[in-house]
Formats: C-alpha cells, sequence, structure tokens
C-alpha cells in the first residue's frame, strides 16, 4: 500500500493554487466573490490537508512571504457580501512546547494555559459574536519590553496574537479564531506622566477611562471620551472609539497626540513627539489608531486632556415620535451652539431603564442635553435649546443642576445596555449594533430603521449619540432559536444597508472586528480595502497580528 505524504499533498495543492491564479488573475463580479469558482475549487484539497495534522504551518495560504492572495485560514464566503454567518471559523495549529516554555521563559507566572481562562478570554463580553477556537496561552505582560520578546517569540514561530483590554467590544474584535496568544493588557496600568500644564498625560494601555478620570480629577482635568463602563485606553485606542462626548470633543483620533506600539516583528515604534501638532512625516498614529491590532500592540498613549466645565446643566425631554426627537438634535446643532452631549432614546429604552433602575420616567422618545460653561453661558444655551424643543411639539422640558442629579442621570444612560437585558429571560443575548449618517439624514434613518424594528417580533431599542449623528440598536433574541437568530441578523443587515444608501458608514464607533467586515466594500470599495492589505502585507508578513479582523477576507492582492 502506498504510503500518504502530508507534505506531498500540501506542496501540490500550493502549486495546483498557484497556477491557477497566475494563469487566472482574481477579479471582482456582482455577486462579490474574489475567487473564480474553479480557483474555490483548487483550495478544497489545502483545506483538507490543513484539518488533516497540526503539522500545518499556521498560514497555510501564503506561498511566499511576498505573495498575499487572500486571508489564510478562513472561508472565503465568511464577511462576504452575503454572509450571516455568526460564528468565526478558522483553521488552527496547536502551539508548540518550545514556544510554550519560550512565554513561560519571558513571563515566569504572568501567563496560564488554564481552559476556562482561555474560553473567557475567547468570548467577548456583551458580544453576540463566537469563534470556533479560543486561545491557546493567555499571556499578561508588565511592561513593553515583554511585549516585545512575546511578539518577537510569535513572530519566530508564526503564533497568532491577539491583543486584549476591558472585553468591552462588540464585533468580535477579541476572537481567536486560529488559536495562539492573548495579550491581556490588565497588568500594564501605569500613568507615567501627568503634564499638566501642557493639558497631556502618558499612560500606559491597560488604564480604563474611568480610573483614569479619577486620577485626574484633583487636579481640575479630565479625559472627554467615555465609552463603555470597563473599556480601557489601548483598546479605544485600537477601535477608534468615542462615546456621548464626542460631538464637542471628537474621538480618540482626534484626543491622542502620540502612540508606541510594537509591530510584528517586534520593533517599537514611536509614532510623533508631545507637540500639539506635526507636520512632521507620515500620521502613523492616525494608522494604528483603528487597526483593531492587525498592524501593532499599543503599549503607551500621550492623551490630549480638558478642563473640567465650571458649571453645567443637564436637561430631558419629550416627544410624541422618534423622528420628533432627531429633528430637534439636527435643529440644535444647526443653532451653533457647542453642546456636549445630545442622546436620544426611543420609548423601549426609556422602559428597560425603568424596569432595570426603579424609575418612573415617561415612556415616550427622549432627549438628554448636556449644557456646559459658566453658570450664565450654560442656562443660556438651555433656553435657546428649550425653544427649539417648543417649536418641535417637544414637552416636559426639565433640568437638573444639582451634582448628584446629574451623576445618577448619566449613570442611566451609560448602563443602558445592562438595562435592556432587564427585559428578556436570562439566557437571552443581544446584537448591540452601531451606524453613522450625515446630521441631515440622521432623523430619515433613524425613523426608517425605527419602523422595521418595532414590526419584527423581536425585542429591540433604540440609543443614540444624536448630536454627530451616530445611532445604535440592541436586538435581544433566543440564540437556541435559529428563526430568531436569523431574524436578529436581518435587522442588523437592514440598519445597516440604510445608512450606507444614505452615504452613511455601517459603524460610526463599535469598530469592524469580524462583524461588519461583509459591509466594507460597499462602503469603502475595492481599492481602499487593497490599500489597507497592503499595508498590513508589509507591516505583517507573517499574518500573526490579529489574523481575520478588519479587512475583508475576500479582498485579495
Amino acid at each position: 500500500m502506498r504510503c500518504f505524504s502530508f507534505s506531498r499533498l500540501v506542496a501540490s495543492c500550493k502549486a495546483r493554487l498557484h497556477q491557477t491564479l497566475r494563469s487566472h488573475p482574481p477579479r471582482s463580479d456582482a455577486s462579490g466573490d474574489r475567487l473564480p469558482s474553479f480557483a474555490r475549487a483548487a483550495l478544497i484539497p489545502l483545506a483538507v490537508a490543513a484539518s488533516a495534522g497540526a503539522a500545518l504551518a499556521f498560514d497555510p495560504f501564503r506561498l511566499t512571504a511576498s505573495s498575499s492572495l487572500c486571508d489564510p485560514g478562513l472561508d472565503l464566503r465568511l464577511g462576504g457580501k452575503d454572509s450571516t454567518d455568526l460564528v468565526v471559523k478558522g483553521i488552527h495549529s496547536k502551539v508548540s512546547n518550545e514556544f510554550i516554555q519560550e512565554m513561560k521563559d519571558i513571563l515566569q507566572d504572568n501567563m496560564t494555559l488554564d481552559y476556562e481562562e482561555r474560553c473567557f478570554h475567547g468570548k467577548p463580553l456583551n458580544s453576540f459574536h463566537r469563534a470556533v477556537n479560543v486561545p491557546d496561552v493567555i499571556v499578561f505582560p508588565r511592561s513593553q519590553d515583554d511585549v516585545q520578546k512575546i511578539v518577537i517569540a510569535c513572530n519566530k514561530y508564526k503564533v497568532p496574537i491577539v491583543p486584549y483590554g476591558g472585553a468591552t467590544s462588540l464585533e468580535g474584535q477579541t476572537l481567536a479564531p486560529h488559536g495562539g496568544v492573548c495579550i491581556d493588557m490588565s497588568l500594564m496600568k501605569k500613568f507615567k506622566s501627568l503634564n499638566v500644564d501642557d493639558l497631556d498625560i502618558v499612560v500606559e494601555p491597560g488604564i480604563g477611562w474611568i480610573e483614569l478620570n479619577e486620577y485626574l480629577k484633583p487636579y481640575g482635568l479630565f479625559f472627554p471620551l467615555d465609552p463603555g463602563p470597563g473599556a480601557t485606553i489601548g483598546g479605544m485606542c485600537a477601535t477608534r472609539c468615542s462615546g456621548s462626548l464626542a460631538v464637542r470633543y471628537g474621538t480618540m483620533r482626534e484626543n491622542v497626540i502620540n502612540l508606541q506600539a510594537v509591530l510584528a516583528n517586534g520593533e517599537v515604534v514611536k509614532t510623533g513627539s508631545r507637540a500639539r501638532k506635526s507636520a512632521a512625516g507620515y500620521d502613523l498614529a492616525r494608522l494604528l489608531i483603528g487597526s483593531e491590532g492587525t498592524l501593532g500592540i499599543i503599549t503607551e498613549v500621550t492623551l490630549r486632556l480638558q478642563r473640567l466645565p465650571q458649571h453645567s446643566v443637564v436637561a430631558m425631554c419629550n416627544f410624541q415620535t422618534i423622528k420628533e426627537a432627531a429633528d430637534v438634535a439636527i435643529a440644535t446643532m444647526h443653532s451653533g451652539i457647542q453642546v456636549s452631549r445630545v442622546e436620544l432614546l426611543d420609548e423601549v429604552q426609556v422602559k428597560a431603564i425603568n424596569i432595570a433602575n426603579g424609575k418612573n420616567l415617561p415612556e415616550v422618545p427622549t432627549l438628554m442635553f448636556e449644557f456646559i460653561g459658566t453658570e450664565a453661558y450654560a442656562q443660556e444655551q438651555m433656553l435657546i435649546v428649550q425653544k427649539i424643543v417648543s417649536e418641535h411639539n417637544g414637552s416636559d422640558f426639565v433640568y437638573v443642576e444639582d451634582a448628584e442629579a446629574k451623576e445618577e442621570l448619566w449613570k442611566i444612560r451609560k448602563g443602558a445596555l445592562w438595562a435592556c437585558y432587564a427585559m428578556a429571560p436570562n439566557n437571552y443575548e443581544a446584537i448591540t449594533t452601531d451606524v453613522c449618517v450625515p446630521l441631515s439624514r440622521l432623523a430619515e434613518c433613524i425613523s426608517k430603521s425605527k419602523q422595521e424594528l418595532d414590526a419584527s417580533p423581536l425585542l429591540c431599542m433604540v440609543i443614540a449619540h444624536a448630536g454627530d449623528g451616530n445611532f445604535h440598536t440592541v436586538i435581544i433574541f433566543d440564540p437556541d432559536q435559529d428563526e430568531q437568530c436569523q431574524e436578529a441578523e436581518r435587522l442588523n443587515h437592514f440598519m445597516i444597508h440604510t445608512a450606507l444608501s444614505m452615504e452613511g458608514t455601517c459603524t460610526g464607533e463599535h469598530g469592524v472586528g469580524t462583524g461588519k467586515m461583509k459591509y466594507l466594500e460597499k462602503e469603502l470599495g475595492t481599492g481602499a480595502l487593497r490599500t489597507m492589505k497592503r499595508i498590513k502585507s508589509v507591516l505583517d508578513p507573517n499574518y500573526i497580528m490579529n489574523p481575520g479582523k478588519l479587512i475583508p477576507p475576500h479582498i485579495c492582492i
């Protein structure tokens, strides 16, 4: 009987794939496929070979370091235009004992192979996304030097890397579809340098934004971005997050002065100085902000700070329809007022807040405003907005200036996602998705989405950072019921395609991860995506940095 040669089969498949693609280069057609059917057929025996044994290297599709085709180890349909699969697949090769020993030499006790811990890190909190694999090892670096050594070892053994911050990301950014190493940054929490006179601070990535603001408060300073509770500075940079204050202060992109990161080859790069502005060279900080760990591991960040406002007023008002509420948000922005927050909640979200917090708020579409400045200026802004509200059929305009009352209102707003679960059985999950549209299209987009959500048998609610055209939908469903899963994903598709049809984006602040990849080609076009892929292939030729995220796998170069 003839002996089976695994390596011979892999070599044969690679040769066949290379010959096929050379004869028939990848092209785009109406279906969105990036490989012709015969090229896909050429991949089948290679995929079979990959699953037949762990001797295959992590990156079976890469023929040479300079010959990048499509993302390795992923079903080429995943992330495509018609994808509805919520489980991310990937090729998993067991890490070697030599690699594990090298990790132990670097980290001593700051690592774990415990299965429960690996499962915990492999499933993001409050996210409906899943992966077929979990990390092989969790490491906890204490310094940039530790991170550098970990990355060098991973690049040497071609082991995938997944950075891990506060685990609050919602689009599968911290999934480990290929296994590999999860780098948990929670031990890197130093405040390295506070420069009060310059209004900036240098921090390590494991610090949370809430923790940061507690540290800054005695100095009369604060960092103005406020995503979900638990988010850390490194993760906030990686996803280019924002929050309710972005309407006044901008997103993470505008609030990072410079950063340091470890690239895939272990090289440490610093993207700039502490100067408030610079025209020196490429803007590498902005390249890494929003890259979701696919280009490097962020190890230090210099943040722009703000003075705590002298005075603030929080106001609330009610409307009969969500369109009226959105129209007031638009009119407020057109008035020229520098409002610091404009938050919109639909009637279902308000009901959830009442149930979860024992409140008795009117269960109708509601707007929340925050005005800051001197006491006189904040009052003047509030009166202007009160007049706008009355002109758009708003009612019950109330405001608070007491510090505890204001804190309580924003605490309720920040806990909106958890409030949603109070209306559903314990085993239910949520698709929490977001889009952003030009401000003039906000009312139309929210109204159209809301009409579809209300007609669905699923429990759905809308909450928006209405001042910058960004709104979220929370869709509650039973993960054990296929019909409910399909309906939840249908609503997600509908909302995103509605936003894209209005020159909007598939994500205003949650990022791409695995969940939004399938929409990027429609939003950005293949030219932009191929450019991203080229950047990725140069900075990460072994494809170890958070593989399977952000760039759709069917994009080839």
